[in-house]
C-alpha cells in the first residue's frame, strides 16, 4: 500500500484512531473531514464509501501486525518471551495511549453490521493471530516451556480473548494497569519452572 497519496495516508490514520476511540458506526466521513482538513468530495474521491475506507483500514493493519509477528519471531527465539513481547506490546500501547485497543477487537463487537468485506478483513486477523500464538505455544510446549492442559490451537484462542478482554478492561477502569493484572495470570498458568 505503499502507492497510496499522502491525503489518503492521512484519511486512513484519522479513521484509524477513530475506529480505536469508538468503532466502525461512531463516526463519518464529515469527522475525518473536519480532522483532516479536506472536503467530504475530496474524500469520496479516494475511498468511495467508507466500508471502502474501512477495508483498507483494517487490511493495512493486519499487514502490520504481520509484519510485527515475524519480526518477534525472528528477534526472539524463546516462545515464553515471544507472548510476553506481544502481551508487552499491548500494555505499552495502553499505558502512553498511542494504540489503547486493537482495532479488530472493537470492530469485532459489530460484526453483525458490519460490511461484508470489513468483517472479513476482521475475522482474517483474529486468524492471523490465534495462528501465530497456537504456533508460538506449540514450540514453547515442544521446547518444554510451556504447559498446556488443551490444545494449542483451544490455548490461543483463550489467550487472545484474555488479551482483548484486558484491553476492554483496562479502558472501563481508565487504568492501564488492569491490563497486566488481567494478562499475567495467563504466564503463570502456562509457564514451566525449572
Amino acid at each position: 500500500m505503499s502507492n497510496i497519496s499522502t491525503k489518503a495516508d492521512e484519511i486512513i490514520q484519522s479513521a484509524r484512531g477513530l475506529i480505536i476511540a469508538g468503532g466502525y458506526n461512531s463516526f463519518s466521513f464529515a469527522d475525518i473531514s473536519a480532522e483532516v482538513g479536506i472536503r467530504k468530495a475530496s474524500i469520496h474521491h479516494h475511498f468511495p464509501t467508507k466500508a471502502d475506507l474501512v477495508r483498507i483500514v483494517v487490511a493495512r493493519y493486519r499487514e502490520e501486525a504481520r509484519q510485527g509477528l515475524a519480526k518477534t519471531d525472528a528477534d526472539i527465539a524463546d516462545p515464553v518471551a515471544r507472548l510476553r513481547a506481544y502481551t508487552g506490546f499491548w500494555e505499552a500501547c495502553i499505558r502512553d495511549n498511542t494504540a489503547p485497543f486493537c482495532i479488530c477487537a472493537m470492530l469485532a463487537a459489530e460484526l453483525p453490521v458490519l460490511p461484508a468485506d470489513v468483517a472479513a478483513e476482521v475475522r482474517g486477523h483474529f486468524r492471523d493471530l490465534s495462528g501465530w500464538l497456537a504456533a508460538v505455544m506449540e514450540k514453547g510446549a515442544a521446547d518444554r516451556r510451556l504447559v498446556m492442559p488443551r490444545p494449542a490451537t483451544e490455548e490461543a484462542l483463550s489467550f487472545m480473548a484474555t488479551v482483548h478482554g484486558a484491553m476492554l478492561s483496562a479502558r472501563a477502569y481508565g487504568d492501564p494497569v488492569v491490563f497486566a493484572t488481567i494478562v499475567e495470570p495467563l504466564f503463570d498458568r502456562l509457564a514451566t519452572f525449572h
